[in-house]
């Protein structure tokens, strides 16, 4: 632990002198990166680039509930003609349908939704066509 900065002395100096110590007892030689070039200089600023790397190092995504519902509905369609059976297929479709819909009723945050309700039956055509291809 760090000593409290001595009555006297520039606060400045006293830093210095912290940093210098540190780095001759080798304290920084374990630091991730280090005497490696810094990433990301070749970008533009970002303001809220420590905020964007922290999520990417940790894996964890925002999207605004509009384009989470887009995302989440091109997953649907996607799961719906890769399903097993009609009834799946239903099944899948009408949650989703329920989710735009009530989106639709009152909008999310963020961009503009630009969905509308998936209809079941031409989702089932492409489905028996997919299965078609597979038999």
């Amino acid at each position: 632990m760090t000593e409290r900065k001595p009555r006297g002395i520039d606060f400045e100096t006293w830093t210095d002198r912290q940093i210098r110590e540190a780095e001759r007892r080798g304290d920084f030689k374990d630091l991730p990166g280090f005497g490696k070039p810094l990433p990301g200089l070749e970008r533009p600023y970002d303001e809220d680039w420590w905020i964007k790397e922290k999520m990417r190092r940790e894996k964890v995504s925002f999207l605004p509930p509009s384009l989470a519902l887009r995302k989440e509905a091109e997953d649907a369609l996607a799961a719906a003609v890769e399903a097993r059976t009609e009834r799946e297929v239903r099944q899948i479709i009408t949650e989703i349908n329920d989710k735009i819909t009530a989106a639709l009723r009152m909008p999310p945050p963020g961009p503009p939704l630009n969905l509308s309700p998936y209809d079941i039956e031409t989702v089932l055509t492409t489905w028996r066509e997919n299965q078609q291809g597979l038999s």
